[in-house]
């Protein structure tokens, strides 16, 4: 019998964990240049409510200690919710984003949340194709919103 043999050209797997302070602006570099960030939405203003909320955090993925993925994650008792999940453009089919994903539904099973929803612009069909192979379905629903306060500028 022999041993295996490791595959010497497999990435290193990345750790993950919640975000820090030294984390938030290789975070927000990272969003932007993924593509995950709008005009209206403040990431600064997002990962402060995250990391302020006992129900939410933004956890980062680390390959040789460089933030390479992210994804936001909280819950409201009853469904968990998953947001700004982005990967390094320069590191993307590396695994990165199922890791991410994959913590991010480990944060919320150890809470008692049962369920995970996520919103995906219609025309990102990369992001739904990625989703889908990861075992999330269209639930048909129709998502709707309401802005209550409305954006500076």
């Amino acid at each position: 019998m022999t041993d295996a043999i490791a595959d010497e050209s497999a990435p290193p797997a990345p750790s993950v964990r919640p975000i820090t302070d030294a984390d938030v602006p290789a975070v927000v570099a990272l969003w932007h240049a993924a593509g995950v960030t709008r005009p209206w939405n403040d990431p600064l203003h997002d990962i402060a409510m995250a990391r302020r909320s006992p129900h939410a955090t933004v956890l980062v993925a680390l390959v040789d200690g460089v933030v390479a993925a992210t994804a936001m994650v909280g819950e409201d008792g009853h469904r968990g919710w998953v947001y700004y999940v982005a990967a390094d453009p320069g590191r993307r089919g590396l695994g990165l984003g199922r890791a991410v994903m994959a913590a991010a539904e480990r944060w919320l099973v150890d809470r008692g949340v049962a369920k995970l929803n996520l919103l995906v612009r219609g025309d990102n069909r990369a992001a739904v194709g990625f989703y889908a192979a990861l075992g999330y379905r269209d639930t048909g629903s129709v998502c709707l919103q309401k802005v209550l306060v409305p954006p500076a500028g």
